[in-house]
């Protein structure tokens, strides 16, 4: 697989296609038509190729960032932008992904554009439904990566085990150091 799915969401998966967004050089996954068409599939939300274009791309991208900013304006409990919730909206609008009954059971094909509009009518439900509460972001500094946190007394920290235990792997490196630092008198008490 090319693309992670540590949310179980489309939207907040979707908006995860770019890793690291506040690092110095963030790194962009849906790259060229190819790449938006592997997530489509691997995300489950088509069963075959969408044709993409790069000019689907560029869509892709803008609706992600517009979603991103709603999200982001939710954790930090402030109002949303009004061109991000026109494009999501207008998105939204458009007709989505329909599953279809055939021979071989059930088969989802669509174009990238229906596709867009599920993952947007995603976004929507998350955030103006009762999960939208339940949004975090992942503790790794090094990820931006928005879950919904379901978790008993909602303690969850990462988007993901592998982010726990690169934290985790992070913080025994940084006190083995600190103990090679200190003199060995202080070690020893």
């Amino acid at each position: 697989m090319e693309h992670a799915f540590p949310c179980g969401n489309p939207a907040l998966d979707f908006v995860g296609t770019l890793r690291a967004r506040r690092n110095a050089t963030p790194r962009e996954m849906l790259t060229s038509p190819r790449s938006l068409d592997a997530w489509f599939r691997e995300s489950e939300m088509v069963d075959g190729g969408t044709n993409s274009r790069p000019s689907d791309v560029s869509k892709a991208v803008t609706l992600r960032e517009a979603i991103y900013s709603l999200i982001a304006a939710k954790l930090a409990k402030e109002g949303f932008d009004e061109s991000a919730v026109s494009l999501v909206n207008a998105t939204a609008r458009t007709p989505c992904t329909i599953p279809q009954l055939g021979p071989a059971g059930r088969r989802i094909e669509a174009t990238p554009d229906q596709a867009l509009s599920s993952i947007a009518r995603t976004a929507i439900d998350i955030l103006a439904g009762p999960d939208a509460s339940l949004l975090s972001e992942c503790g790794r500094p090094e990820c931006t990566q928005v879950y919904i946190d379901r978790s008993r007394g909602s303690r969850r920290e990462w988007c993901s085990t592998k982010c726990r235990h690169m934290v985790n792997a992070a913080a025994y490196r940084a006190r083995k150091r600190e103990d090679r630092s200190r003199p060995a008198t202080a070690r020893a008490r």
